[in-house]
């Protein structure tokens, strides 16, 4: 027996091309596609407005592999993890935060299984990198989150964030194909403003996104505006320095793009003087960008501690002073293993 294709692989026109093959006329494919991407329907069965005859050839040809919820961990802040396991047994954590009092509910989603950047402040860059998740993938993560969002907080997800597990430029053409996904009419029909892509620093693929994407917005883990201290925390940062990022960003925002964004982690006596406050502001000159502190969120590993809040005050009132705009993000999740950088499978 043959070995059946994965649907969700194809894109409208393809499936189109392949019910042409059969004989169907183009707009099954429409029909296939919303129950795919609208509905997250995981079998024919479900594709009602379909003749038996359809169902059965589809049934014969193709499969609907799904991510599976397998825990889920709620905080006393409202916050939920949910981690999920892949068709080949793999695990990815998903965190939905919601702040109900902005009627936001944002979601953050993984790419990869694992990650192969190894910042040194990040609990999944401890990982080993086993594979890049499909855009099918990524994109039950949105569904499914969603139908619990719904179910616990009577509202639909708002925003999502590609700020998982993974590093979402080294998972490319799948990334890109989900934000089709869900920003298509027949798909999830979210705009593409309310997207944001999070990444480490890769130059090229920064200039690149800048050319194919819709208007999604950019966030840079920047986490320190001079090189040497980059280097040591960020890895990336030897191939990726700030000059080559720089240029880089400068194109990003001359195309009129989505927002971006700086993350800046606070590491006590690592990242956090007024030197390095100064030296995030000369970063900053040149755009017209938002500066997100954040607090650190230990791992684990003794490596950092947190600062403190008169420290953070101190560092973001001087970020003020330079006509930065910055806001204080506070851990979410940290009782549960969500917050920022502690994604790990746990």
């Amino acid at each position: 027996m043959p070995e059946k294709n994965n649907i969700r692989l194809l894109t409208l026109e393809e499936l189109k091309s392949k019910l042409k093959e059969h004989g169907q006329q183009a707009f099954r494919a429409k029909q296939i596609y919303q129950w795919l991407w609208q509905h997250g329907v995981g079998g024919f069965e479900e594709m009602t407005n379909l003749s038996k005859d359809l169902r059965a050839w589809l049934s014969a040809n193709f499969i609907i592999p799904q991510i599976t919820q397998d825990m889920a961990q709620h905080s006393l802040d409202g916050t939920i993890k949910i981690r999920f396991k892949l068709h080949d047994d793999h695990l990815v954590e998903s965190v939905l935060i919601p702040v109900k009092k902005d009627n936001r509910f944002t979601l953050c989603v993984s790419t990869q299984v694992g990650c192969s950047l190894s910042c040194s402040f990040c609990a999944t860059g401890k990982m080993k990198m086993k594979r890049n998740l499909n855009a099918g993938e990524i994109v039950d993560q949105l569904i499914l989150v969603n139908r619990l969002c719904e179910e616990k907080y009577d509202h639909p997800i708002t925003n999502i964030v590609y700020m998982g597990m993974g590093e979402p430029l080294l998972n490319y053409k799948n990334v890109l194909r989900s934000i089709e996904i869900i920003s298509s009419e027949d798909g999830q029909n979210m705009s593409p403003r309310r997207l944001t892509i999070s990444t480490a620093g890769i130059a090229k693929m920064i200039r690149r996104i800048a050319d194919d994407s819709p208007k999604v917005n950019l966030a840079l883990s920047l986490h320190a505006a001079d090189d040497v201290k980059r280097d040591k925390i960020m890895p990336i940062n030897e191939s990726n320095n700030l000059k080559v990022l720089m240029s880089a960003l400068k194109y990003y925002a001359q195309t009129g793009k989505g927002n971006l964004t700086f993350e800046y982690i606070l590491l006590n006596n690592v990242n956090d003087t007024i030197e390095d406050a100064n030296n995030l502001a000369a970063f900053c000159r040149d755009f017209r960008v938002k500066v997100n502190i954040i607090e650190y969120n230990p791992i684990g590993d003794g490596m950092f501690d947190k600062v403190d809040h008169k420290k953070t005050d101190r560092f973001t009132a001087h970020l003020t002073k330079k006509g930065v705009l910055v806001t204080v993000r506070r851990s979410r999740g940290g009782d549960i293993d969500a917050a920022c950088g502690q994604l790990a499978n746990k």
